[in-house]
């Protein structure tokens, strides 16, 4: 079995076909779907998939895009919304100085408190990092983030952030990029990285893998991500599927088997 480990079902991208494509994931052997809202109007549409769905869990939190968003009324809301048992983690949170939709001294001030609030929670993190690899790392370790623990999702780093992370107690989780033909940078550090401590991950409706590059990405596909993992160390498919399963279990802290 897969698990599907950041996808993003609560957009609007799936608002017509959403039973299909859960459907058509179980088909394709994805065990566990994690759905991700990442801010305000999108909380409870994912709470209400995952309560909807044995399958799916949620995780909640505010996205570096809205961190300009946050008011006095985002926190006691979702500290609400994350003592449901269907919300496994907080997140996605963290930096994006590619695209700077919020401020970067608000992106830092909002990831810093985010920490917090998770570690309050007892949640581990889903962390967003783009174009702000030692911005990011800085956080994670004065804010002490190992306490919580989490993901690094879409990593886009290099290997030497990945064994920082990885001492630190994170995951690193692997979108459909690793299909990408310009993507040997990605595949290398992969290759260099423990299957002990990597995820798989579509970031649906995003990042959609070769073959279907173009197209809406959906957790079906993450097949694809796990099967160019197999090829890349040197194992079969089950093994990368049993043990990433294994991985994600454990960092959202599910019961294996």
């Amino acid at each position: 079995m897969l698990i599907d480990s950041h996808a993003h079902l609560e957009m609007p991208e799936f608002r017509i076909d959403l039973e299909a494509v859960i459907q058509r994931a179980k088909e394709s052997g994805v065990e566990y779907i994690f759905t991700v809202g990442t801010e305000k109007k999108d909380w409870k549409r994912a709470l209400e998939i995952a309560h909807s769905h044995p399958s799916i869990y949620a995780i909640l939190g505010v996205h570096p895009h809205n961190a300009k968003e946050i008011d006095n009324q985002t926190y006691p809301v979702l500290k609400e919304l994350c003592k449901h048992e269907k919300v496994k983690a907080y997140g996605e949170i963290g930096l994006d100085f590619f695209r700077n939709l919020s401020p970067r001294e608000i992106q830092l001030k909002r990831f810093r408190e985010q920490i917090e609030l998770a570690k309050e929670l007892g949640l581990p993190i889903v962390v967003h990092d783009r174009e702000a690899h030692p911005e990011t790392l800085e956080i994670l370790k004065s804010e002490k983030a190992e306490e919580c623990g989490g993901i690094i999702h879409c990593f886009s780093g290099d290997y030497e952030m990945a064994k920082i992370c990885m001492d630190m107690g994170f995951y690193i989780s692997i979108p459909g990029s690793i299909t990408f033909k310009n993507a040997e940078r990605l595949r290398e550090i992969v290759q260099r990285i423990p299957l002990e401590s990597l995820l798989v991950e579509t970031d649906a409706p995003f990042l959609t893998p070769e073959p279907f590059r173009g197209k809406r990405n959906e957790p079906s596909y993450v097949r694809y991500t796990a099967q160019r993992m197999a090829e890349i160390k040197k194992v079969s498919l089950e093994r990368v599927a049993e043990v990433t399963t294994e991985n994600a279990m454990r960092v959202y802290r599910m019961k294996v088997g």
